[in-house]
């Protein structure tokens, strides 16, 4: 189906959008400030879920791909190809493309304009933890799409310093390494939950093996003395995917004090961050956490809350959390450790109380997300302007 207009922006990302998962709401921020910028533009992600394959918001222009297929690289290929032809048809009018994977970017990094490619992840390091029986030749293969993509690019943004570092091992040059973090809202005060337990430990978020979720099920098992404090699951994905989780739950004895909650709007997900006890994010000690990196959104937005984080101690979590201000870090993989933290937390209110308020102090000074679109919106007019490298926007890696 042909466009309805030309553009002279793009942003594609091989995600689904919307969603409830926190690359939606990234996507949204970042996708905004660039058609802000260019005054409009083309938006192409995935579909599927009941999402129109075409939808047109003002000077936006939104394609979606949804055909179905359960195997990743057949739909990966098949999206990367839908992006060029749709480029070859009308593209011609674009002058700047921003990339989030190197499915979108394999359409873009060879024309005449100029690319942005944010690295959120790389799938060379991410697909093993989700497709364990994926060939490593495979994996290879798309390692060396990857880096086409890092190698082209005008620019690539990262969302912390640990990605950032990665990149540069992968061979990107400092200069064309720009840190541009996550951010948080503020939201008003709401009232607690209808049913909420006295007591709850909180998490949210997607249910990758590699967010721990199960090192939180452990740890809740070694709290069984405390009979009124339960943990409330706010999934961002579908029941299905928390399958593995409630056998484990139910293995441990601790299913009737866990409750389960699906996709919820962020207007129903704010109560429940907060009125915590504490937000969890146990992330895992393994190399897409630690050697690739990631930028934990949902530790930002428990801060922005006011709500003490627990939460792994790994590089990219000690950028944003230093260890008894903000909240408490712990070793990864170790539920007794997280449970120990937990009794820290339910002995000391009056400590806890004040993490909270340091984590809203904290991302107001830092992790807004005014000052992280306004950082973008400076690396756009570099890149425009053709002085990228030469006046590098602040929070880059020079």
């Amino acid at each position: 189906m042909p466009l309805h207009r030309s553009h002279e922006a793009l942003y594609a990302s091989f995600d689904r959008f919307p969603s409830r998962k926190g690359s939606a709401v990234h996507i949204d921020r970042f996708a905004r400030a660039l058609f802000a910028h260019a005054g409009g533009g083309l938006l192409y992600v995935l579909g599927g879920d009941g999402l129109p394959p075409y939808q047109r918001e003002d000077e936006v222009e939104i394609v979606r791909f949804s055909r179905p297929t359960d195997n990743y690289l057949e739909r990966a290929l098949a999206f990367s190809a839908r992006l060029e032809a749709l480029l070859d048809q009308d593209g011609g009018s674009l002058r700047l493309a921003h990339f989030r994977d190197p499915w979108s970017g394999m359409a873009v990094v060879q024309r005449e304009l100029a690319t942005v490619y944010e690295v959120n992840g790389l799938p060379s390091v991410e697909l093993p933890y989700l497709h364990p029986g994926i060939p490593r030749g495979t994996l290879e293969r798309i390692a060396e799409v990857e880096q086409r993509c890092l190698d082209a690019a005008d620019a690539v943004v990262a969302p912390s310093p640990v990605i950032a570092a990665a990149l540069e091992r992968r061979g990107v040059a400092t200069d064309r390494i720009h840190v541009i973090s996550n951010g948080a809202d503020f939201a008003p005060p709401t009232p607690r939950p209808a049913g909420a337990p006295a007591r709850y430990l909180l998490y949210f978020g997607a249910l990758q093996p590699w967010q721990g979720l199960d090192t939180a099920l452990r740890a809740l098992a070694r709290l069984t003395d405390l009979e009124d404090l339960e943990l409330v699951v706010c999934a961002s994905v579908h029941r299905r995917k928390a399958k593995p989780y409630r056998k484990l739950a139910a293995r441990l004895g601790v299913e009737h004090r866990v409750r389960w909650h699906f996709a919820l709007p962020e207007d129903q997900l704010a109560p429940w961050r907060e009125h915590a006890v504490a937000s969890l994010a146990p992330l895992r000690d393994c190399s897409r956490n630690v050697a690739q990196g990631c930028a934990p959104l949902k530790v930002l937005e428990s801060m922005a809350s006011g709500v003490p984080v627990l939460a792994s101690d790994l590089p990219v979590v000690r950028d944003l959390v230093d260890d008894g201000e903000q909240g408490l870090l712990v070793a990864p993989d170790r539920p007794g450790e997280l449970a120990r933290a937990v009794r820290t937390l339910l002995d000391f209110p009056d400590r806890a109380t004040a993490m909270g308020k340091a984590g809203r102090a904290r991302v107001a000074e830092r992790f807004s997300w005014e000052a992280s679109v306004a950082a973008l919106a400076d690396l756009y007019a570099s890149l425009e302007h053709g002085w990228i490298g030469a006046n590098v926007p602040e929070g880059s890696v020079t």
